[in-house]
């Protein structure tokens, strides 16, 4: 707390009342929800959790910090996985749970107008209600709220076909270091009148402003989606069907999810309700997904003739193509049940990388061995976005092994993952970003003039380094939770 200092005491006095009695959390038990990193490597012990309700209010609050030097550390949803929305005992917690307005929905502009802390279902569910689809979605899309999104530029289960956060956002609103407003909710496909500002803040986790609203771009309603669960002998022969299926479907593949069978064993043991689709269990497997707005489409016979082709040619061994939206329904889960139930599995070292996509076979095949050879009887639980390169190389403890010993051991294993990523030309962080967990060791790794330019974008836009200080890129003034 600050009561120490009179003038950080008077400040955080005048954020109560620009916030109101509703804006702001005092007791200990109330904060719990925001207080709480998801995988526990973190906890936050913030002087205050204050709840803007308007970007107006966030505007006034910033102010007050930038006047007193006060770390301000913005927070979504709170689902995040590096430490990226913790707050230390000499800096407020901004949440933007109450900046929760869905401000338009054009559906002639396939455009939505979003407030930071819509929770991304309800945009889905905006979107849906009028013919149209926000196609960002992700295992948290119940809870995390759009503005986490941008600000770590989400990825989610269908880069594949429409990119990253970063390619579904067409404008920001932002409240600056200093206070002030950029009101920069364009709607425009074409802007050619300068630099693309709204790019720095996407992905830069609320270190070079606050995220208050969005324009997202909308997409016509997949009119048919069907969905296939492939068995495959190893990953290189499921690049060989990912290439197949472009191929035969073009833009209309969806998802192309790659699974373990240690992962499928894991979900049928301690998830309720997921049953193995298949009669004979297979080293790898694949979730295909094609989709189309066209309620008449053939993808659907595309994808059984390509699976047929590829399954005379030895690629695929066998597959279940779901005959229903229920089924489909229960190939995902298969896939979403993956986190769950490695839970239930004891400790879990996480690995959240990507490699150019025709490197996945090897940087597989590498990364298992070298850390079973560092940890005998490790589990190494592999899956994620084949299509886009993105792998979440998860490693559930030995049986044997005790889980505070295992997770004792998790930066030296992500040393040895994360040197053969970027020996690969990959990244050590595809979608989760970089926080506190992953920050010394990108500077360590960065170029040193990307690093330098970062540096000076960070200087430029926060030169007090008050927003979300000491992630990212390195502590800022007044930084201690590590």
């Amino acid at each position: 707390m600050m009561e120490g200092d009179p003038g950080r005491t008077a400040a955080i006095a005048k954020i109560r009342e620009i916030v109101g009695p509703k804006g702001w959390i005092g007791d200990v038990a109330d904060r719990a929800p925001y207080v709480a990193e998801r995988r526990g490597l973190y906890r936050s012990a913030p002087a205050l959790v204050v709840r803007p309700a308007t970007t107006a209010e966030v505007a006034a609050v910033v102010r007050v910090c930038a006047a007193a030097g006060i770390g301000i550390v913005p927070q979504g949803g709170n689902t995040g996985l590096v430490g990226g929305a913790v707050a230390a005992p000499d800096q407020i917690l901004l949440s933007t749970d109450r900046l929760d307005r869905i401000r338009d929905v054009d559906p002639l502009d396939h455009t939505m107008t979003v407030e930071a802390g819509v929770v991304l279902q309800r945009i889905q569910e905006a979107a849906d209600a009028v013919d149209r689809l926000f196609p960002l979605s992700l295992g948290a899309e119940g809870s995390c709220r759009i503005g986490g999104n941008i600000s770590t530029n989400a990825g989610g289960t269908a880069v594949l076909r429409y990119g990253n956060t970063r390619d579904l956002v067409l404008g920001l609103e932002v409240v600056l270091a200093d206070g002030s407003i950029w009101n920069g909710l364009n709607r425009l496909r074409k802007d050619n009148t300068g630099y693309d500002l709204k790019q720095l803040f996407i992905g830069a986790e609320g270190t070079l402003g606050i995220v208050t609203a969005a324009v997202l771009r909308l997409f016509p309603k997949p009119k048919r989606q069907d969905a296939a669960f492939v068995a495959v002998p190893d990953p290189a022969t499921a690049l060989e069907l990912l290439a197949r299926l472009k191929a035969a479907s073009g833009d209309s593949l969806t998802a192309f999810e790659l699974m373990p069978r240690i992962g499928v064993e894991f979900a049928c043991r301690h998830v309720p309700g997921i049953v193995d689709p298949l009669a004979s269990p297979s080293p790898w497997y694949v979730l295909v997904e094609v989709s189309s707005a066209a309620p008449d489409d053939a993808s659907r016979d595309r994808l059984e003739q390509a699976l047929a082709s590829a399954y005379e040619a030895g690629i695929v061994t066998d597959a279940a193509l779901a005959g229903s939206e229920r089924q489909a329904h229960a190939f995902w889960r298969i896939r979403e049940g993956l986190v769950e139930a490695q839970r239930s599995e004891g400790g879990s070292i996480k690995h959240d990388v990507s490699v150019p996509v025709s490197r996945v076979p090897r940087f597989l095949e590498e990364a298992t061995d070298a850390v079973e050879k560092r940890m005998p009887g490790v589990r190494v639980c592999a899956f994620g976005h084949l299509g886009d390169g993105n792998i979440h190389f998860n490693l559930s403890q030995p049986p044997d092994m005790d889980r505070d010993a295992f997770l004792a051991r998790w930066h030296e294993i992500n040393r040895v993952v994360h040197d053969i990523v970027v020996a690969l030309g990959g990244s050590i962080s595809a979608e989760h970003g970089i926080g506190l967990l992953k920050r010394d060791e990108m500077a360590g790794r960065k170029d040193p003039v990307e690093l330098a330019m970062m540096r000076r974008i960070k200087a430029a836009l926060d030169p007090a380094g008050i927003m979300n200080p000491g992630k990212v890129i390195g502590p800022g003034p007044r930084s201690s939770v590590e």
